[in-house]
């Protein structure tokens, strides 16, 4: 059986799920998310132009019949004004599936994770798709998912940033404790190495968009990219050898004549 990423039911092939945003052009992006591998890619609901067809709009650069696109509410402050957003995406035919962002500070864009998981309760009873991003937090992890969250996407640093993953043990509890529901590793990539360490740390999945669209050749780095998630995923699946203190031979020296 292919090692699939499976959300809410739906299978995708690749584990690596890509944005829309930052990109010097639209032809660029598209040529981006082709070499990642990518099957799905999040759209900012109020960045996107949704109902003026005069004019471009980066949908027009998405293959819908290869690419399922998951909507977000990027930019919203409140529970409320999330929820609003998340309704507007579903109206004009995006999707019902929401990656979910409610931020509490505008510095850092760490999330409100007491809005976050009001949203998240409201839009399951709606009957969303929900993947709410939030911060590294066992307990709100779990809270999440007790008002139904289909993923939780913990940060692994401030979105933008590319500092890498900061929080590995904080990750690793994650991991260790959340089985239910995927755990995809969202905002702080840089480079290929990080998203492989996400991986290797157990991730089912990592979501980017600085790391590729900020690129100096955001085409290529989007194939590092998915070499990295896919290196990275199947190192866990192999399974590290343990740390050790002191070294150990390479070639066992039982049975050598001496």
């Amino acid at each position: 059986m292919p090692d699939q990423l499976v959300i809410a039911g739906r299978a995708f092939r690749s584990r690596l799920i890509v944005g829309t945003g930052k990109y010097r052009s639209f032809q660029e992006m598209a040529r981006a998310h082709a070499a990642s591998g990518a099957d799905m890619v999040t759209v900012a609901v109020r960045r996107a132009n949704l109902t003026d067809r005069s004019k471009e709009s980066l949908l027009d650069y998405i293959d819908r019949a290869k690419i399922f696109i998951l909507p977000n509410t990027a930019g919203c402050y409140s529970a409320d004004e999330a929820i609003r957003t998340a309704r507007l995406g579903r109206e004009v035919g995006l999707s019902e599936w929401v990656k979910l962002e409610v931020i509490g500070d505008q510095a850092t864009l760490f999330p409100d994770t007491e809005e976050l998981v009001a949203a998240t309760r409201v839009l399951v009873k709606e009957g969303f798709v929900v993947l709410p991003y939030t911060n590294d937090d066992l307990v709100v992890a779990k809270k999440l998912i007790d008002a139904g969250a289909a993923a939780v996407m913990p940060l692994g640093a401030p979105i933008g940033s590319g500092m890498g993953i900061q929080n590995e043990a904080n990750l690793r509890i994650l991991r260790e404790q959340i089985t239910s529901v995927p755990l995809i590793v969202d905002a702080g990539v840089g480079t290929a190495s990080d998203a492989t360490v996400a991986m290797e740390l157990g991730a089912d999945g990592v979501l980017m968009n600085t790391a590729i669209a900020e690129a100096q050749d955001t085409v290529l780095m989007a194939e590092a990219m998915k070499l990295a998630v896919e290196a990275g995923r199947a190192a866990w699946l192999a399974g590290r050898i343990q740390k050790k203190l002191y070294a150990s031979a390479s070639s066992p020296v039982a049975g050598v004549v001496r």
